[in-house]
């Protein structure tokens, strides 16, 4: 495969067969915009991602085409946009390792990982148990098991972050000793970057009998997941981070376990029988999804998928390791704006596609505004993880996240409007 190429730099990054201009032509935002006539930088793809023309494109197909309500219908319409919609179920499952059973489409992440602590949750941690979770969480991993364990009276702990960024596993270990019920890990940290070896946790959460999820959010589209090889309980992660539709998110779960747990919410589709005052559940992994479903959504995360598979994970993560270690040359190693930290691991390899830094002198959302005025997008604050924030000592820092459109002249374009940030706020 010949690489992903900048003409404006001359560098290369990556390896998708395409050039990086076709990869991010695909992206109607970013041929549409500008500022001062330059295509516009986007580096928040950690926050929501763009959307490629081939996922638009099946939305509107199904709009257009197909629609009709799915599973109860028999029209060959109502078949149709059941196929589609089942489809990219199959799909989505078969890419990362799961079967159709165990892969429940939820509203996003955030509503996945409730799901847990409000079925799977309720119905095993008692008073007095241990609930496991990791400093660098993101809230949407941390609210949901601390309403479980204030309602439950049970413990909630957290595993330290080192100062390099990484998480301590002598402390991990010492709070598995204890035979906790649960451990939430993040699979990439959404401030530090952080990769963390989820594999190696769940062999160890699983010797001492917990049960282990996991967020993989930033992980689903930067880099490439199989979760036979993980053997974790469940993996939630989210579609418009993943160049999918809002609105859809994913959970995996262990069959077993998803057997055992009751619904979380009832209705329509999700029932077998309902008789005056009980019901009976339908099969998984309909008894989790009640209502009328996401149809047009989970058919534009199916195509996202494909779109995915297209390029190549090998590739895309590859593309987005190369950048990041040229970011973090020129903020680090070579540095080139004085005065900034960069927070978390300083080697591209033990990293997702995102680095998250403070300028001395600069508030984050001043730096984000100063960049977002010549077209560079990046994101500031706490990023929804206050607690790994006060374990940093920062209020908030910047980020700049990465995806397949971007390019090394993306790079030159962060790393100048960051001189204009010194010079802007007379900090040379």
């Amino acid at each position: 495969m010949t690489a992903v190429s900048s003409q404006a730099s001359g560098r290369t990054s990556g390896g998708f067969g395409v050039s990086g201009e076709e990869v991010a032509a695909q992206f109607p935002v970013l041929r549409n915009r500008s500022f001062d006539g330059r295509p516009v930088v986007y580096l928040d793809s950690s926050a929501t991602s763009q959307t490629p023309d081939a996922v638009i494109d099946a939305m509107t197909s199904y709009y257009t085409q197909s629609r009709a309500s799915i599973h109860r219908g028999v029209y060959p319409l109502a078949a149709e946009a059941t196929d589609l919609y089942e489809g990219a179920r199959t799909r989505i499952a078969s890419w990362l390792g799961s079967s159709p059973q165990e892969t429940i489409f939820a509203a996003n992440a955030t509503a996945a990982i409730n799901m847990v602590a409000y079925t799977w949750g309720r119905q095993n941690v008692q008073r007095g148990d241990l609930v496991v979770l990791t400093e660098m969480e993101h809230h949407s991993n941390i609210v949901p098991w601390q309403l479980l364990c204030q309602d439950r009276e049970a413990e909630l702990a957290y595993v330290p972050v080192t100062s390099d960024g990484f998480l301590d596993m002598e402390a991990l270990d010492s709070l598995l000793a204890r035979g906790p019920r649960l451990v939430g890990v993040v699979h990439v940290s959404n401030v530090l970057g952080t990769v963390n070896p989820v594999a190696s946790i769940a062999r160890r959460a699983h010797a001492c009998g917990a049960v282990v999820l996991v967020d993989g959010t930033q992980a689903v589209p930067q880099l490439p997941v199989w979760l036979p090889e993980l053997d974790v309980d469940f993996y939630a992660w989210t579609g418009h981070k993943a160049y999918g539709p809002t609105g859809i998110g994913v959970l995996h779960g262990r069959r077993a376990l998803l057997e055992e747990m009751p619904p979380f919410i009832g209705g329509g589709h999700m029932i077998r029988t309902v008789a005056a005052n009980e019901s009976t559940w339908t099969d998984l992994p309909w008894k989790f999804e009640a209502g009328t479903s996401q149809i047009a959504e989970a058919i534009g995360l199916g195509a996202a998928v494909d779109w995915i598979q297209g390029l190549g994970m090998p590739s895309i993560r590859a593309h987005e390791q190369a950048l990041v270690a040229e970011l973090l040359e020129r903020l680090v190693s070579l540095p080139e704006v004085p005065g900034v930290t960069v927070q978390g691991p300083l080697a591209a390899a033990d990293r997702g596609a995102l680095v998250s830094f403070t300028l001395d002198g600069a508030h984050p959302h001043d730096i984000a505004d100063i960049l977002g005025s010549s077209g560079v997008c990046v994101r500031a604050g706490h990023h929804c993880a206050q607690p790994l924030m006060r374990r940093l000592g920062v209020p908030a820092t910047t980020r700049a996240s990465f995806a397949v459109h971007n390019s090394p002249g993306d790079v030159d374009r962060l790393v100048e409007g960051l001189g204009r940030v010194r010079s802007t706020l007379r900090l040379d």
